[in-house]
């Protein structure tokens, strides 16, 4: 196996076309020359986004050689002022397929992985002194996890201290507005062609429950609650319009927003 070119996903709530990703990544190469280092953006402050993507790549068939770092940091823990910066702990997490990443634990970035993570440490080192820790502080423990030096880690946390993810809300919306949902095809319990309502963001519209979301024609406007792209042998529900934008129908609700479903619905939508 070649370690000499690892793949890095930085995934952080910057902004897309943020220049925060340009200076984290320059810090990552400087001490991981050969690195490939891709940006992954999330909503501001949003860990449940954070997770989603953590998940869906970490548990991604790879050669060994890829590892996630994340920075979604809210700084929420604590109400009060944070004094000299601080925030909440960078955390490393080795997953029972072999996959390395390092994350802020903070709300639900770990929340999808909670399954299947081996090994859960604190990593040693400052979480303060800068407003930019993501760039200042952690490239070089990240470079010391690419390169197999363990010297990084602290104590051992127990997973618990892992929150579960909600079950009920937006996860993620793609570029053709597709809304991807944190709720798996088992908690449904409905038959191909089940009429339901779904209510998200203060708008309620009929929906069809259906095995796959292009499994009506191309043109038909109807909503469909299928099984998406995302979450392997469990996939996430995804609501979506064959030819339309799902989220521009509901108002572009924010992600983390809760989705209500009602069964036999009894609307004019």
């Amino acid at each position: 196996m070649d370690m000499s070119n690892p793949t890095i996903f930085v995934i952080a709530d910057y902004g897309i076309g943020d220049p925060a990703f340009t200076e984290v990544i320059l810090q990552l190469r400087s001490r991981i020359p050969g690195a490939f280092v891709y940006p992954h953006s999330t909503p501001p402050f949003s860990t449940v986004n954070t997770g989603f993507w953590i998940y869906q790549i970490a548990l991604a068939a790879n050669d060994g050689n890829t590892f996630i770092y994340s920075n979604t940091a809210p700084r929420s823990h604590d109400k009060e002022a944070q004094k000299n910066n601080s925030g909440e702990k960078l955390m490393y997490a080795k997953l029972v397929n072999g996959f390395q990443l390092m994350a802020v634990h903070a709300g639900y970035t770990f929340s999808f992985i909670k399954p299947y993570i081996m090994d859960f440490s604190q990593v040693q080192v400052e979480d303060n002194g800068s407003q930019f820790r993501s760039r200042d502080k952690f490239p070089q423990v990240i470079s010391q996890m690419v390169e197999g030096d363990p010297s990084f880690l602290s104590e051992i946390v127990d997973i618990s201290s892992i929150p579960n993810y909600p079950h009920n809300v937006i996860a993620s919306i793609d570029g053709y507005g597709n809304i991807k949902t944190t709720i798996r095809l088992s908690q449904t319990q409905l038959n191909s062609g089940d009429e339901i309502a779904l209510a998200i963001n203060n708008k309620t519209y009929r929906a069809i429950f259906t095995d796959g979301m292009f499994n009506i024609p191309h043109g038909h406007r109807s909503l469909t609650f299928a099984p998406g792209s995302s979450g392997y042998d469990d996939p996430f529900m995804e609501i979506s319009v064959r030819g339309d934008n799902a989220a521009a129908l509901f108002g572009n609700p924010p992600v983390e927003e809760k989705i209500l479903i009602r069964m036999h619905p009894n609307i004019s939508e």
